[in-house]
């Protein structure tokens, strides 16, 4: 079983690539989702992160505000690194857990792992090939204004937290170019899972 880890960088268009990805029948592991997981009430890393941060980061149910959380981590990138702490060797395990359950059921030839942070947190060795889903600098910007319903320096700062798409580059197999439309990502997609059934 070849495992491919799919990155980009915020906005760019990864879960546009993971939903052609999944209509076309590849089981996708999504890191967004098993981050969520790691931090629901009851788990240990929430309580971490409370312990931490306090409770101002708390919806009224006990539950992590994510949006009140985010404020706080992309304007202070000590805050950020203490968060990844707490977060990041939980998200790696339940990833490696969930590679081994799909390799033991032996039903996929490829699988796929979509995160956000795959090169910045060491997940480069559980992948056998990296696609990078990149996109020109001012239309991500414009992209994620838009999605987040952001202003500008709100959006600057989401994206300086991260490492440059030029940066993620220089890790990547694949790269795809979603600058244009649907249909052109679709097409590069295509042509790239052709190689597996070759």
């Amino acid at each position: 079983m070849r495992v491919i880890g799919l990155t980009g960088g915020i906005a760019s268009g990864k879960s546009t690539a993971t939903n052609i990805l999944r209509k076309y029948g590849y089981p996708v592991i999504d890191a967004d989702i098993i981050a969520r997981e790691i931090v629901e009430v009851g788990e240990p890393a929430l309580k971490e992160i409370v312990d931490y941060f306090g409770n101002e980061i708390l919806n009224c149910d006990g539950s992590l505000n994510r949006r009140q959380l985010g404020k706080i981590v992309f304007s202070d990138q000590h805050k950020l690194k203490a968060l990844n702490q707490i977060t990041h060797k939980r998200i790696n395990d339940r990833i490696k857990h969930t590679i081994e359950t799909y390799a033991k059921r032996k039903a996929y030839d490829v699988v796929f792992l979509d995160a956000a942070l795959l090169i910045e947190m060491n997940m480069r060795k559980l992948v056998d090939e990296l696609w990078l889903v990149s996109v020109n600098p001012e239309i991500q910007l414009n992209r994620l204004m838009e999605r987040d319903d952001l202003n500008l320096e709100e959006a600057k700062n989401r994206i300086n937290s991260q490492m440059t798409l030029k940066e993620k580059q220089k890790f990547a197999d694949v790269i795809i170019d979603n600058s244009g439309s649907y249909s052109e990502l679709e097409e590069q997609l295509k042509i790239e899972l052709k190689r597996f059934h070759s």
